[in-house]
């Protein structure tokens, strides 16, 4: 009886309310399984990119199409989303009278689709635009633009002042919790609020209801093709619901410690890689013609022979350069005047000295 979640646990203290701890636990479970589909998508598109690859390409449109049908199955037939049911929680509008409609009588339409969009809708905005934060910031260090750019100063603007509204955005949740707690709310998140909905526990009806309703099988009334096709499409998204929500009452644990796994692993690959030492100079290079380019005085520019100006180095040898002579000699050559490595534009690195 997956529909049903096999974890009903014992209101403590009685009544329908659930404690903040199973409200947390919910909300946290589908962010342990994502980061461990990614990583098990990633290993796949890394043993057979030219069949997998597109999975790690497309993962977060992926994940969220898969995310918006099952949500949409959890909360058709059994009022709660598909965390919330594994926890034996289902939602109730708002406005509702006191008697509380049994988990397999649905949502109201407005409140449905409310729940949906912002189960399925608001994570997947926030993860992107945390991805465009990202890619930003690593492109205002490494890239080159104008420095009168229009569009320059505005995401500096914007990535000045996102870490202030991210942090509004937890103060808020955080601070919605702390009312939960203290018993001065009833949403311990404020996407039930905006969704109309409250969170309660499953009741003996609801649980009866819903194994009634899982149980039974519908005759084949009608015989049009269209009929058959959405009957066999509900039955495989019921079967794909079923194989999760069973799977996770094992695995649950396992996804956990592989996503806390990868995480540390991540951890370890930063600090060894902060950790290596300076690379050496390049090898060989009094034996090469290109070093007669190499000034005596350090100040000096190898390419126009004069003190530097916007002293600029290159990532791929580390020799100092004017901006301008850099920039020019890279982009019609591609390479290092000095060693011939092969350089790009975003190998070129701004160096500012104390005076400056």
């Amino acid at each position: 009886m997956a529909e049903v979640g096999a974890h009903l646990t014992a209101a403590p203290g009685g009544g329908d309310r659930p404690s903040v701890f199973e409200a947390v636990a919910q909300d946290s479970l589908m962010a342990a399984v994502k980061p461990a589909l990614q990583h098990l998508v990633k290993v796949l598109a890394e043993s057979n990119p030219a069949r997998y690859g597109f999975l790690w390409h497309w993962f977060d449109e992926i994940y969220v199409l898969l995310d918006l049908l099952l949500q949409q199955h959890y909360l058709a037939r059994c009022s709660a989303s598909f965390s919330e049911n594994f926890y034996s929680l289902k939602r109730i509008p708002m406005a509702g009278g006191r008697q509380q409609p049994l988990a397999t009588a649905g949502l109201p339409k407005r409140q449905h689709w409310k729940s949906l969009l912002l189960l399925v809708l608001v994570p997947y905005l926030k993860e992107k635009l945390e991805k465009l934060v990202s890619s930003l910031r690593e492109e205002d260090e490494y890239s080159i633009h104008p420095p009168s750019s229009s569009w320059k100063r505005f995401y500096r603007a914007f990535l000045a002042a996102y870490p202030y509204v991210n942090m509004t955005w937890e103060g808020w949740f955080l601070i919605q919790q702390l009312c939960y707690i203290l018993g001065k709310a009833e949403h311990h998140s404020p996407m039930l609020k905006l969704a109309g909905v409250r969170l309660v526990r499953l009741t003996a009806e609801d649980i009866q209801a819903l194994e009634k309703k899982w149980a039974e099988t519908s005759p084949a009334q009608t015989r049009s093709i269209t009929s058959r096709v959405q009957s066999a499409l509900r039955k495989a998204l019921g079967g794909i619901a079923f194989s999760l929500s069973t799977g996770l009452s094992v695995s649950v644990f396992f996804l956990q410690f592989l996503d806390w796994w990868y995480s540390s692993e991540n951890q370890e690959t930063i600090k060894s890689l902060t950790a290596l030492p300076t690379p050496p100079p390049p090898v060989h290079l009094e034996h090469e013609p290109s070093s007669a380019l190499l000034p005596s005085l350090k100040t000096v520019c190898p390419l126009c022979r004069k003190v530097r100006v916007n002293a600029t180095a290159l990532a791929t040898s580390g020799f100092v350069f004017c901006y301008r002579c850099a920039y020019s000699y890279v982009k019609a050559h591609q390479c290092c005047p000095v060693t011939g490595y092969a350089t790009e534009l975003q190998h070129l690195v701004k160096l500012y000295s104390p005076e400056s």
